[in-house]
């Protein structure tokens, strides 16, 4: 508010936690608001630290799924064993100690709503063409089960790596690079947009 120069479009926008004063912050963040009016699928790129689930949670909060959940997933984070039965679920007794009732998958806890999927390009080859499958058929099926469910949500994904050189070496597959890159943002790092420090530090 104390800068009258960068309020114009943005000030009536759910922009909460972003933090800014430099041209391509404001850029960035027009962007965002731009890409929240529709449900295409949304690649956010940018050094660790820049601010990416910011972003991607201005493009929920300002989307018509906002009222609906955002699940996020760190990709790096959950071992290769794991992710299956953390993603799509799996129904009782599928497994050594699986729980009794069975379990929802964050496909399905992100239903209606925004499934947020960070450093993306961490997901391992195997992994991969599973992600492709569900964003071909909007269905999941859990661990230990035949039938498939339908699941409906918003994917935002987010890498700190540039996705088409992981391609070219081979660690990502080229038709998910395709599906996930339909709207590609860039968030520059903080030494590119000095007049940021200032407000930041703030």
């Amino acid at each position: 508010e104390e800068h009258s120069e960068t309020r114009d479009d943005t000030h009536v926008a759910n922009a909460n936690g972003y933090i800014f004063r430099s041209s391509q912050s404001k850029a960035t963040l027009r962007q965002a608001l731009k890409v929240s009016r529709y449900t295409s699928n949304v690649m956010i790129y940018g050094e660790s630290g820049v601010g990416k689930e910011i972003i991607a949670r201005i493009i929920h909060q300002n989307s018509e799924r906002k009222t609906f959940p955002m699940i996020k997933i760190n990709c790096a984070a959950i071992p290769e064993n794991l992710l299956e039965s953390e993603l799509f679920g799996y129904e009782k007794g599928s497994f050594t100690g699986a729980n009794a009732k069975g379990k929802i998958g964050l496909w399905e806890a992100a239903q209606s709503g925004t499934l947020f999927l960070d450093e993306v390009g961490e997901l391992p080859l195997s992994f991969q063409a599973k992600l492709l499958r569900v964003l071909e058929t909007k269905a999941v099926i859990p661990v230990g089960s035949v039938k498939p469910r339908a699941v409906n949500f918003r994917l935002i994904c987010a890498s700190n790596v540039a996705l088409a050189q992981c391609v070219k070496e081979g660690t990502f597959r080229m038709n998910l690079y395709y599906r996930l890159n339909v709207i590609p943002i860039t968030i520059p790092p903080l030494r590119e947009r000095r007049e940021d420090i200032t407000p930041l530090a703030d």
